[in-house]
């Protein structure tokens, strides 16, 4: 685990911070601080791998409490203002985010921090989401602060939802909601599944009827077919099409 300060005098923007170290499985909280003041302080007493560093603060902005440190953290600095990137990496920081900022970003930054700890392994980034398949017909993902097994035969689609996918399974009226891009859960599902919208992967051999621009898996549930993907569904159908 590497053990981050989050660092930020507007309370809304450490909330945030603090809300998206919550979300990495490889981090874990040392503390929160509204000043740079503050945070020396509690790098007297707690041991800090990194720390996420607002820039624009008063008393003692975060550029020049890093510059202070005898043996700073790793450090990714976080402002709104642009300009502020050439100074920050040249005070060799591992990454710059510029407000606002989301859960992506924050993970590339995340990523760039594990890559870049001495006690961390030199390996490919980690995801939101648990790592591994367990066997080949199942995954594990996170989801309310649980780790759950999910076999690729119980997901009936996939729909995706901002920084979010909704599994939706079979007999469970409640999808799984994990925190997870599209394309990686993709990447890791079977032949049998599909994209066929920007926000759908539909399990092909859940499909009941194909109507026009749209999958019916049962009477209550209508998938789109996106523009994009008609091309590559269609022959898909046609392959398994009998008849004239």
């Amino acid at each position: 685990m590497i053990r981050v300060l989050a660092i930020d005098d507007e309370p809304l923007a450490l909330q945030q911070l603090v809300s998206y170290i919550g979300k990495v499985p490889f981090l874990e909280l040392a503390g929160q601080c509204q000043s740079a003041i503050e945070a020396r302080q509690l790098l007297d007493n707690e041991q800090v791998d990194a720390i996420f560093c607002d820039i624009n603060m008063p008393d003692l902005n975060g550029m020049d409490f890093v510059k202070q440190l005898a043996a700073p953290p790793l450090v990714v600095f976080t402002t709104a203002y642009a300009e502020y990137a050439v100074e920050g990496f040249r005070v060799n920081a591992v990454d710059y985010l510029l407000k606002p900022f989301g859960l992506q970003d924050f993970m590339r930054a995340a990523n760039r921090l594990k890559e870049r700890s001495p006690q961390q392994p030199s390996a490919s980034p980690i995801q939101p989401a648990p790592e591994g398949e367990v066997s080949e017909d199942s995954i594990f993902v996170k989801t309310d602060y649980r780790v759950v097994k999910v076999s690729f035969s119980d997901i009936r689609y996939v729909e995706g939802m901002s920084e979010y996918l909704k599994l939706h399974l079979d007999n469970q009226p409640k999808p799984i909601i994990t925190l997870l891009a599209m394309k990686q859960l993709e990447e890791r599902l079977p032949h049998n599944f599909m994209r066929i919208h920007r926000s759908y992967i539909v399990n092909l051999d859940k499909i009941a009827e194909v109507n026009k621009n749209r999958i019916i898996l049962d009477a209550d549930t209508y998938l789109p077919i996106g523009d994009s993907y008609k091309e590559q569904f269609n022959k898909y159908i046609e392959s398994r099409f009998l008849g004239r």
